[in-house]
């Protein structure tokens, strides 16, 4: 689904899906629902796959105005266009639908090359108005990671005297962010936007930047100051100020304005008692009180060289409990609040958790462009995917890997890297001696070799080899998809994959193959599936004489109304044992879906036979009290050519003809006419069923 466009139709005809999914299928992939309901759920499900709705306006369950309420509720109808392909053409319904935010209306019948001409055109359409907002939003995220970086670079610098790791900056950024978020929850006393959140926390990074006129031996001293010591050291809050005050350029930024306040007062106290101005209370700007609070917790948490690390409970409750100076009430509240989600932002300060906060500074800097139409549900359904992707990866057991070329880099999940003893994350791979150590020098050359000669529309690659997991080497199956840039020609970035255990993943590689190409209920192949093993024969022996046969289950709408869904299941599977027993080796039988069926046959010299005794084999007889009659339509290689669309189209015409002539007999596709075969006076439905028969004639013919 990746190589193509999405499509999802959405239409209670199973006959209107399979028109439209043949018109579309060679050019776009193709989901489909039955109703407005199973609609949204796929949605839902793959909300950002989707390119464009084919949407219906008469359905059960939900109708097509309900899904276009529910889009416009949740601003799906933003990102994603709908087509509205219906027989109803009053203007009061086309009108609504166009009011709901529709591209387009096309009534039924329809021509075949319009509405190709119309779904392309519409798909265009949005897909430069997705590449203007993608190209903004890659702006934004450089931007966010030219700061992210910067903040690094300076978090070192200035922590580099004083012989500290340099995360100390890092995690007063995070502090304070976590702790005005808490503050925005509790009160709007301050009137903090979003944007005063991110300049704030931004600025935090410069509160110790004074410290760089400190002399070393002061910083770096073990023990307590003398009163000259801390009179010097008191010293940097105002020479951070000073620094920033004297800058040529910026004065008037928020963000210099925000760190000369953070520089200058972040060691002022509640109380009064703090320097260098000795304010109190609100005299104090927000963002010094919230960088002062960050400032302790991260003090107490870490080491020093004049004392161990206290843990997150102790430093928490020694600020509570005034051991640290005091602090404004609310503050107090907002650390009592999130003491928690501290501790886990704190473990997570990485780059998942930077990713994260970039998202989101994304989501609000495109809200700033209107004119791109990008809704933040977007934003929210890639950060959605990516911890999605992040859990199901922990779950499935399976050494997953991400490589890119650019820089060199190997990313492990983390179940995976566990298993083979290696970080989770590592620059020039090539050159680290444990990584070489899990591969052979041949397989891993082998493999490469098969990644660099693959295609952007060839890029699958699956690789045997020995892989050593937890002491003891194991048969693995690589299954890697290679990366290609979007340039002319294409360049290969690297490749995405996983490593399978082959002796304990082959039993549920079976089971996910049977489950892909076989109908759940009646054991018979999918439609897909069918589909697919059709074209293979058509493209093996294209000289061959074929048929395909669509059969219909006569009054099958009768046997759930009268008997219950589960005995319709049971009259389903009961037919389909009886199609395997009547086909012969080489041929296929297949679920459509619903309660038809699909059998493709190579044939040589009398079709007309063959055709007959698989229906008689098949029609005819009771299951409990139901009798089982079919009605069935064929159509030949003799008649039309050998595609399938064709094929299927031709037979399924063919059905119509024998619905539309009393059901429970069966037709040949003819160019000129259809001829029909077959006992009519055979169709037998069920006991006093007669009445509801011909009710549904009416309602299908309808």
């Amino acid at each position: 689904m990746a190589d193509k466009q999405t499509i999802l139709i959405v239409d209670d005809s199973e006959m209107n899906r399979a028109i439209l999914a043949d018109m579309l299928g060679n050019e776009f992939a193709i989901l489909e629902a039955e109703n407005g309901s199973e609609g949204v759920a796929m949605l839902q499900r793959h909300g950002t796959e989707i390119s464009l709705v084919l949407l219906d306006i008469v359905m059960p369950v939900m109708d097509g105005f309900g899904v276009l309420n529910l889009m416009n509720k949740y601003h799906w109808i933003e990102d994603i266009p709908v087509i509205m392909i219906s027989a109803e053409r009053g203007s009061s319904h086309i009108e609504r639908a166009f009011e709901l935010g529709i591209t387009d209306f096309i009534s039924r019948p329809f021509d075949a090359l319009i509405v190709h001409r119309r779904v392309v055109n519409t798909i265009l359409l949005y897909a430069k108005q997705k590449r203007l907002t993608a190209m903004v939003a890659d702006q934004i995220i450089e931007k966010e990671r030219q700061s992210s970086l910067m903040i690094d670079i300076l978090s070192h610098i200035v922590e580099f005297r004083n012989g500290e790791s340099g995360m100390h900056v890092r995690h007063v950024h995070t502090l304070t962010e976590t702790l005005l978020k808490a503050l925005v929850q509790k009160t709007d006393k301050y009137h903090l936007s979003q944007e005063d959140i991110a300049i704030i926390s931004t600025a935090s990074a410069l509160h110790d930047i004074g410290k760089i006129a400190i002399p070393e031996e002061i910083l770096n001293k073990p023990g307590r100051f003398t009163d000259e010591e801390f009179a010097i050291m008191k010293t940097h809050s105002m020479v951070g100020a000073e620094m920033l005050e004297a800058l040529p350029f910026y004065q008037n930024e928020p963000l210099v304005k925000a760190a000369y306040q953070i520089c200058r007062w972040h060691h002022e106290r509640w109380d009064g008692r703090g320097y260098p101005d000795g304010l109190k209370e609100d005299e104090i700007p927000i963002s010094a009180q919230m960088v002062a609070l960050a400032d302790v917790y991260d003090a107490l948490t870490s080491e020093r060289v004049y004392k161990p690390a206290f843990s997150h409970d102790q430093a928490v409750n020694m600020i509570l409990n005034g051991e640290c100076g005091t602090f404004n009430p609310l503050l107090m509240d907002c650390l009592r609040d999130c003491a928690d989600e501290i501790l886990v932002e704190l473990n997570t300060d990485n780059v998942e958790g930077r990713n994260r906060r970039e998202m989101q500074n994304v989501a609000r800097e495109l809200h700033k462009h209107e004119e791109l139409n990008a809704s933040e549900r977007t934003l929210e359904l890639l950060e959605h995917e990516r911890m999605k992707y992040s859990f199901f990866a922990s779950l499935t057991k399976e050494i997953q890997f991400e490589y890119t070329v650019t820089p060199p880099s190997l990313l492990l999940s983390t179940w995976g890297a566990e298993k083979l003893g290696l970080p989770e994350t590592m620059m020039e791979p090539y050159q680290d001696s444990q990584a070489r150590a899990r591969i052979s020098d041949s397989d891993l050359e082998n493999l490469a070799d098969m990644l660099h000669s693959t295609t952007p529309g060839n890029p699958v690659v699956t690789y045997d080899c020995k892989l050593p997991v937890e002491g003891e080497e194991r048969w693995h199956r690589i299954i890697a998809r290679a990366s290609w840039s979007s340039e002319e020609p294409p360049r290969y970035i690297g490749c995405i994959g996983k490593a399978l255990d082959i002796h304990s993943s082959r039993l549920q590689l079976e089971n996910l193959e049977q489950e892909a190409s076989h109908d759940a209920l009646t054991g018979l192949i999918n439609r897909a599936y069918a589909r697919k093993r059709i074209c293979e024969r058509l493209a093996d022996r294209p000289a061959g004489r074929y048929a395909l046969a669509i059969l219909d289950l006569d009054y099958f709408k009768s046997a759930n109304d009268t008997y219950g869904h589960m005995f319709g299941d049971q009259v389903l599977k009961f037919l389909a044992e009886r199609m395997r027993r009547s086909i012969r080796g080489g041929d296929i039988a297949a679920r459509v879906g619903g309660d038809e069926f699909l059998i493709f046959l190579e044939y040589k010299d009398d079709l007309e036979s063959t055709i007959e005794g698989i229906y008689n084999r098949v029609n005819g007889g009771v299951y409990e009290d139901f009798k089982i009659s079919v009605s069935m339509g064929v159509a030949s290689t003799e008649i039309v050519d050998g595609e399938y669309e064709t094929l299927f189209r031709c037979a399924d015409e063919a059905l119509y003809v024998v619905k539309n002539s009393g059901k429970g007999h069966y037709s040949y596709y003819h160019k000129e006419h259809a001829h029909v075969g077959g006992d009519i006076s055979a169709v037998s439905p069920i006991d006093g069923a007669d009445e509801a028969g011909e009710a549904e004639d009416k309602e299908e013919k309808a």
